[in-house]
């Protein structure tokens, strides 16, 4: 990758972009991919946590892991929520609130202490990169007289959909009439006037609509953050031109200029060097072991299951997953967070255990990126994250989705209607779906046809990622010249 020209002596002179993701692991993930991209390119990164995070990546990384180096530094903020010592994701809602009203401050007295070069001994703020959830980033760049970047770390798709909440609420769908619109067929509404989106269902577009409480926060919260996504200087997505095409063509119409610049996996492997590959970013420790049992399958033999670390479930539909896996026969890896049934520890049945002991692997957080390059994984059973998708995409893996929250759903539709590499799981899971889907996802017709296509965007996201011709590639160093670093 070529880079900004800079030596020691003059590190100093650097261009300083201040990356704050929102404070959960799928908006950290890409976020410190992009600072790592933008130091290899000559950027002197502070990198911005809250309090909480920084101590959860010191307990699953090592009192070390965050020290960074000269020209890579980590700082921290309060969340603004009370102290808590638990090991998991905090109620987002609850977060989205604390962060849009106490944040600002002491983001505002970190900048202050960066730019007092004389103590800090970087050099002054030049730009600042912000998670679309974290607008209040926008207040100190307009202050400074800075740009301020806006990453949005969903899918374009899943962008244009909460950039249409405002329409949905002006137009009626918002907020339900009744509780019972849940189930009576309502949410298969279909809709013809999202361009970019023709013939999506109420229930494809984020899921924060679902809600008989006209003043449901996440849903005015997601309108608050796209009004100000209006007024930054540039918006960041991490997918690539030819999956959202339509998609992208929409937003632009709706945003300042967008750089698509994923996957960023990919973009990021262009970087050798080895200071920054100690740089990580996962607040549950990984277990490596299920790499070595991967090691022991033959090539797409083995599904692999995560829910992501957000998603939570009821022991009851714990069970029916872990029976629906092992009546399908398949080989499986399955990640189950210690927090993954909500307000209990997840207990499987000690029979599904024994039954499945030769044929299957339970892991409670794995390195994803090298479990789903793994020759072995012939599908994915996922909850449609943003992140989990495009390394799907990327490894050329088909998927089941069940989808839990926010644009999940939206992700869903996408692959199984537009990019035809996945099928829908039901909410209301039960063991015979789980059952047949794996199969069909494995063995069957329908998976040998996603297969096919899934390898067709494979080829399409290394394309976008390629030196020097990528769109993707070249659109990072677009960002670096036009809004970034003018010179």
């Amino acid at each position: 990758m070529g880079s900004i020209r800079t030596t020691d002596h003059y590190e100093l002179d650097k261009p300083h972009a201040v990356c704050i993701p929102y404070p959960a692991q799928g908006h950290i993930n890409p976020m410190l991919k992009l600072a790592k991209i933008l130091n290899h390119k000559g950027f002197h990164i502070t990198f911005v946590n809250t309090e909480y995070n920084h101590r959860r990546l010191l307990k699953s990384r090592g009192p070390e892991s965050l020290k960074g180096f000269p020209s890579f530094r980590f700082e921290t903020i309060p969340d603004g929520l009370p102290p808590c010592d638990a090991d998991s994701t905090q109620d987002i809602s609850s977060l989205c609130e604390s962060t849009t009203n106490t944040c600002l401050g002491p983001f505002k007295k970190l900048l202050e202490k960066l730019n007092d070069t004389c103590s800090s001994n970087v050099p002054p703020v030049s730009c600042i990169i912000s998670d679309g959830c974290m607008s209040f980033t926008l207040a100190t760049a307009q202050d400074l007289g800075i740009p301020d970047v806006f990453f949005w770390t969903p899918s374009a798709c899943g962008v244009l959909g909460y950039m249409h909440y405002r329409d949905l609420a002006e137009k009626g769908y918002f907020p339900l009439k009744d509780a019972s619109d849940l189930t009576n067929g309502y949410l298969e509404t279909t809709l013809d006037w999202i361009p970019g989106m023709n013939g999506i269902r109420l229930r494809d577009l984020p899921s924060f609509l679902r809600s008989t409480n006209p003043d449901e926060y996440l849903f005015k919260f997601l309108i608050q953050e796209t009004d100000r996504s209006r007024f930054a200087s540039a918006i960041v997505i991490n997918t690539f031109d030819s999956l959202e095409k339509e998609v992208l063509e929409s937003l632009q119409t709706l945003l300042p200029p967008i750089y698509t610049i994923g996957p960023l996996h990919f973009l990021v492997k262009h970087i050798e060097d080895k200071n920054l590959e100690c740089l990580g970013s996962n607040l549950w420790k990984e277990d490596l072991k299920c790499l070595e049992w991967l090691d022991s399958k033959k090539p797409n033999s083995v599904v692999y299951v995560n829910f992501g670390s957000i998603t939570v479930m009821t022991a009851n539909q714990l069970i029916e997953f872990a029976w629906g896996l092992a009546n399908s026969q398949m080989e499986f890896l399955w990640i189950i967070r210690p927090d993954i049934v909500s307000g209990e520890q997840a207990i499987l049945p000690s029979e599904f255990v024994e039954e499945t002991k030769e044929r299957g692997m339970l892991s409670s957080w794995c390195p994803q990126e090298q479990v789903l390059s793994h020759p072995a994984i012939g599908g994915f059973l996922t909850h449609s994250g943003w992140n989990s998708t495009l390394e799907s995409i990327g490894n050329g893996v088909p998927m089941i989705c069940w989808p839990f929250f926010a644009e999940q759903q939206t992700n869903c539709w996408f692959k199984c209607t537009h990019w035809k590499i996945g099928m829908e799981i039901d909410n209301n899971v039960k063991r015979d779906e789980v059952e047949s889907l794996v199969r069909e996802l494995m063995v069957g017709e329908k998976g040998k046809e996603m297969k096919k296509k899934a390898t067709e965007w494979k080829k399409l996201a290394e394309d976008a990622a390629k030196r020097p011709t990528g769109s993707s590639y070249m659109n990072i160093d677009k960002l670096i010249n036009e809004i970034l670093f003018k010179h």
